[in-house]
């Protein structure tokens, strides 16, 4: 992407070709927004387009008024007005977003029958602290049947419960 007149306040006042391609800027601002106040706009764009046509009028003023500012007090005069010359220049950025992307039908909302309640879950978790518990007495008594017991209960609990997506 190749810097545009506005992208760094470096380059603004750096620049000796600034002033002559402000105007050029300001030109194509111009024919931008009567191009626009030519159109008729599709139906449900009407809005949109008269954002782009205001935000094309208004990034031409502060464009000028930068120009006049730049030409009679120089770089540092102009300073203080940079922001909202980049803020002019963001909102025809996004006015043209708008215009070029309509919106959306509104889609009926999908209605899913809410899943039956299932004891999966509480199944699965009481199969796993009854294991815990067996297994740790059968560790503390030290009874291998009972730790085996325990291990199968908690493994029984993984396989009962099936998580849903």
């Amino acid at each position: 992407m190749r810097p545009g007149v506005a992208s760094a306040q470096r380059e603004l006042f750096d620049e000796d070709s600034v002033l002559e391609r402000l105007p050029s800027l300001q030109y194509a601002l111009h024919a931008a927004s009567e191009l626009a106040l030519g159109l008729r706009p599709p139906a449900g764009a009407e809005i949109a387009h008269a954002e782009l046509a205001a935000a094309l009028a208004g990034a031409r003023d502060a464009t000028a008024e930068i120009a006049e500012v730049l030409e009679h007090g120089g770089g540092i005069a102009a300073e203080p007005l940079l922001p909202e010359w980049r803020g002019a220049l963001f909102r025809v950025r996004l006015a043209r977003l708008r215009v070029a992307t309509p919106k959306s039908l509104p889609a009926e909302p999908a209605t899913e029958p809410e899943p039956p309640a299932r004891g999966d879950a509480l199944a699965a978790t009481l199969l796993a602290l009854g294991g815990a518990t067996v297994f740790a007495a059968g560790a503390t008594l030290q009874l291998w049947p009972v730790w085996a017991l325990g291990l199968a209960l908690v493994a029984s609990g993984l396989l009962v419960y099936s998580p849903r997506p």
